[in-house]
C-alpha cells in the first residue's frame, strides 16, 4: 500500500527545519492553564498521543507526573528520548493501535495532531484506540484547529526563509480537508510535500467520541481555555471515559 503523507514527511529533516521555531512557552501556558482545570491528583498517569519531540510530555513530567509519549515518527521520537528517564518514557506507534488498556488517567491528543488520515474508519479507530488508554473515568483531550477560523482566514501562500531553505508553502481547501503544499529546493535538488489535515467539526467529533463512550464535558475555544466559539483560535474538547 502507498504510504500516507505523513509518513514521509514527518520523518524527514525538512520537516524539523520547517516547524523548528514552534512557541514552547505557548505551549507550557496552554499545559499549565489545562492542568489547573483538570486538576490531576498527585499519581495521576498521562498519554500524549502523537506527541512529536515530546514538548508537552517534557513539561506535564516536570510537573511531576508519569507521562508516556508516543508517535509514528522514528525521528521525533529519537529526539524525544533523549529527555526520557524512569516516569518519562516516549515510543514509536500508530495512534490506530490499542497501546496499553485502562491504564492512563488522562490522554491528551494536543497541537493539530488528528485529521490526518483518509478514512473515517482511521479516524474511529484512532479514537477507539485512545478511550481504551484510559481508566473508566478517565479523560480525553483534543485540541485543533477550529475549521470555521480555518475557512475564513485561510492564507492561499506565504515563503519563509529557515536554514538557508526558502519554503514555497500554499494553501487551499479541497474535498473538506485543508491542503497544504511545500515546496522548496535544497543542494540543487527540488523537494514537493504535502500536508492534509480535514476540516472536522465538533459535531464530526462527537460522534466518534460517542462510540468510544467517551461524553464531552467542555469546550474550550483557545489556550487560555475561554469558551468556544465560530470565531475561536481553537477546537479544544474535554471528554470523560463513561463506560
Amino acid at each position: 500500500m502507498a504510504k500516507e503523507w505523513f509518513e514521509d514527511w514527518f520523518d524527514t529533516k525538512y520537516y524539523h527545519i520547517l516547524y523548528k521555531n514552534r512557541n514552547y512557552n505557548e505551549a507550557e501556558d496552554f499545559i499549565d492553564n489545562l492542568l489547573n482545570y483538570l486538576k490531576p491528583n498527585a499519581t495521576a498517569k498521562f498519554i500524549d498521543i502523537a506527541c512529536g519531540k515530546g514538548r508537552h510530555s517534557i513539561f506535564i513530567n516536570k510537573k511531576g507526573f508519569p507521562v508516556v509519549g508516543y508517535d509514528l515518527s522514528k525521528e521525533s521520537i529519537a529526539s524525544a528520548e533523549e529527555s526520557a528517564k524512569k516516569d518519562l518514557e516516549f515510543y514509536v506507534h500508530d495512534m490506530r493501535q490499542i497501546f496499553r488498556t485502562n491504564y492512563f488517567d488522562f490522554a491528551l491528543n494536543l497541537f493539530t495532531s488528528f485529521g490526518y488520515f483518509k478514512s473515517s474508519r482511521d479516524e474511529l479507530n484512532a479514537i477507539l484506540s485512545a478511550a481504551k488508554n484510559l481508566k473508566k473515568n478517565g479523560t480525553l483531550v483534543i485540541d485543533f484547529l477550529n475549521r470555521d477560523k480555518v475557512i475564513a482566514g485561510l492564507a492561499p501562500q506565504e515563503t519563509k526563509t529557515i536554514d538557508g531553505i526558502e519554503f514555497f508553502i500554499s494553501k487551499e481547501i479541497k474535498d473538506n480537508q485543508v491542503v497544504k503544499t511545500i515546496e522548496f529546493t535544497d543542494a540543487g535538488k527540488k523537494y514537493k510535500y504535502q500536508e492534509s489535515v480535514k476540516l472536522l467539526s465538533l459535531s464530526d467529533f462527537e460522534g466518534y467520541l460517542n462510540k468510544g463512550n467517551l461524553q464531552i464535558k467542555q469546550v474550550f475555544g483557545n489556550y487560555n481555555l475561554d469558551l468556544h466559539s465560530e470565531t475561536s483560535d481553537r477546537l479544544i474538547i474535554i471528554a470523560k471515559k463513561v463506560g
